[in-house]
């Protein structure tokens, strides 16, 4: 049985999407506390303890982003949102050196700085491994995207290719969860 988008457009829509975005900012809480609980007081078991918990409140997040219909179920958009995601990571490896840049500027922790830095090699590997899978198991593009307009996410670098004046007011990015109005024409 199929959950996509049972919620979309009934009067708990709006419910169900602050619900996901809630566990989500849950999952990274946890992460956040688990980092505190080990480094800060040794609490290696709580630490541990944290982690998991986080696990289960981004998999609740995506269960109610499902509900929603919040991500493509139809193969075209799932991998047209793949691909996009996959260039979002190679230009995340930039944008995060840059912050690492700024961090080091301002006097940050010579430690933040370099974990920062690992965040930026993480989203090179994030893009390698999303191409890999792209280049494995998509569909070849069939259409030519040559000519159709192009709109980047000013937050994460999401491509989104075609009209974005036929998404509705309230369309987010798919990756950061912006509004449509951080998206620029290329």
């Amino acid at each position: 049985m199929s959950i996509f988008g049972q919620t979309k457009g009934t009067e708990i829509e709006k419910q169900i999407a602050q619900l996901a975005a809630g566990e989500a900012i849950g999952g990274a809480m946890y992460y956040a506390l688990a980092k505190v609980a080990k480094e800060k007081f040794g609490l290696e078991d709580v630490a541990k303890e944290f982690i998991e918990l986080g696990n289960q409140e981004t998999n609740h997040g995506a269960f109610y982003a499902m509900l929603n219909g919040r991500y493509p179920s139809d193969e075209k958009t799932f991998w047209d949102m793949v691909r996009g995601l996959s260039k979002a990571e190679y230009k995340g490896e930039g944008n995060i050196n840059q912050l690492a840049d700024k961090l080091a500027e301002l006097g940050v922790d010579k430690e933040a700085v370099e974990q920062v830095r690992i965040f930026a090699e993480q989203e090179k590997h994030h893009g390698e491994a999303t191409k890999a899978i792209i280049d494995k198991y998509a569909p070849k593009e069939d259409e030519d995207n040559s000519g159709k307009p192009v709109y980047v996410c000013s937050v994460c670098g999401f491509e989104y290719v075609g009209d974005l004046d036929k998404e509705s007011d309230d369309y987010i990015c798919p990756i950061c969860g912006c509004k449509k109005a951080v998206f620029k024409r290329q």
